[in-house]
Parts: structure tokens; C-alpha cells; sequence
């Protein structure tokens, strides 16, 4: 594929060192630019593929319990999987990705929109929070994947506020989690609640919680 020919970092030059030295500045400075361009290839939806309204990228981490959490190892244990534009390659990330409910130990699957990190400190999270729903073990996959096709099919018509979705595995229970930009604006929270109690069809004891990230940060 004609990316790998752009990132092959130079080796055909080596044999070329009677090219004058113009030649091959000029000829690196191309590398480099092409090089960087690739890296920063926009996704976009294929011919005739269906469009989101937003680009969204998925991450998973993964933590040893029992060890601190600083922002610092958080960041370092938190992996993309990969960005898509179109319906189609959503589903092509997602059939391919372990559902929550298989997942063991302390994981997480976090899905944000492209550009916000699934961190507190990114400026379009730090004034915002997060509704919170605990779940017995055996709803997280269905659950998940209510939540985050109703994000992506635009259904909490809030405006630019939903930031993203996370799906926490623990040992006794299961946590989602939709982050939003702005957590004073009760409006937008407590329209993001009712649109959540409608998609994930939860038992009505449910709890859900409603909580700022700088609470969260204390």
C-alpha cells in the first residue's frame, strides 16, 4: 500500500551518494513532508459509506490493580485502537473488538470523539463530568453497545456537549459512563440522563450518578 512506501524511512538512498548534495536535501526535506502528511492522513468515510457527524476514536486500558494511578502511568496505560468516520467503519473496528462482558481483570474501553483524550485534563473535558451507572455483571456488552450507537446516531441532541463514552470492567460490577463538556448546564445533563434511561433500557432500580470531573479529580 502506498503508505508503508511513503514510511519506509530511506533506505533506497543509500546507494545514491553521488546524487549531489542539493538532490538529496531536497529529496529528504520531500520525505519528511510526505512523511508527516501520511501520518496526518484525515479519516474520512469510503465511497459511499455512511457518515457520522463526528470522527470518534476508540482506546482501551488496562490496569494492575493494587498499583497508584498517577495521570502520568494513566496516560502511558491507555492504547488507541483506532479513529473512523462512517458508519461501516465503526462496525469494522467493533466486530473485531472483545465485548465488555468477555473482558477480565481491570479494563476499560473508551470511545471519544477524535481529538479528545479520554482524560479529565483535556480541555474539552475539564469543565464537564459524567453520568455514572453501575451494572450487575452480564449487562455491559448490551449496555455498551446501546450507549455508543446511540452517540454515534447523534441521539442525545445536545448539541457539540457529548465528549465520549467509557465501559469499565471490574470484579464485582460493571461501570458506563458518558462524559459531556459542561457539567453546570442542567439542561444538557438531565437531557443525557432521560435519552440514557430510554436507549439502555435499564432496570428501573438502576442507579445513576451524576459527577464532575473535578470532584473526581479529589
Amino acid at each position: 500500500s502506498t503508505s508503508l512506501k511513503d514510511d519506509d524511512s530511506g533506505d533506497h538512498d543509500q546507494n545514491e551518494e553521488n546524487n549531489t548534495q542539493k538532490d538529496s536535501e531536497k529529496e529528504k526535506n520531500d520525505r519528511e513532508k510526505s512523511q508527516s502528511s501520511t501520518k496526518r492522513k484525515a479519516v474520512v468515510p469510503g465511497p459511499a459509506e455512511h457518515p457520522l457527524q463526528y470522527n470518534y476514536t476508540f482506546w482501551y486500558s488496562r490496569r494492575t490493580p493494587g498499583r497508584p494511578t498517577s495521570s502520568q502511568s494513566y496516560e502511558q496505560n491507555i492504547k488507541q485502537i483506532g479513529t473512523f468516520a462512517s458508519v461501516e467503519q465503526f462496525w469494522r473496528f467493533y466486530s473485531h473488538m472483545v465485548r465488555p462482558g468477555d473482558l477480565t481483570g481491570h479494563s476499560d474501553f473508551h470511545l471519544f470523539k477524535e481529538g479528545i483524550k479520554p482524560m479529565w485534563e483535556d480541555d474539552a473535558n475539564k469543565n464537564g463530568g459524567k453520568w455514572i451507572i453501575r451494572l450487575r455483571k452480564g449487562l455491559a456488552s448490551r449496555c455498551w453497545e446501546n450507549l455508543i450507537l446511540a452517540m454515534l446516531g447523534e441521539q442525545f441532541m445536545v448539541g457539540e456537549e457529548i465528549c465520549g463514552a467509557v465501559v469499565s470492567v471490574r470484579f464485582q460490577e460493571d461501570i458506563i459512563s458518558i462524559w459531556n463538556k459542561t457539567a453546570s448546564d442542567q439542561a444538557t445533563t438531565a437531557r443525557i440522563r432521560d435519552t440514557l434511561r430510554r436507549v439502555l433500557n435499564l432496570p428501573p432500580n438502576t442507579i445513576m450518578e451524576y459527577k464532575t470531573h473535578t470532584d473526581s479529580i479529589k
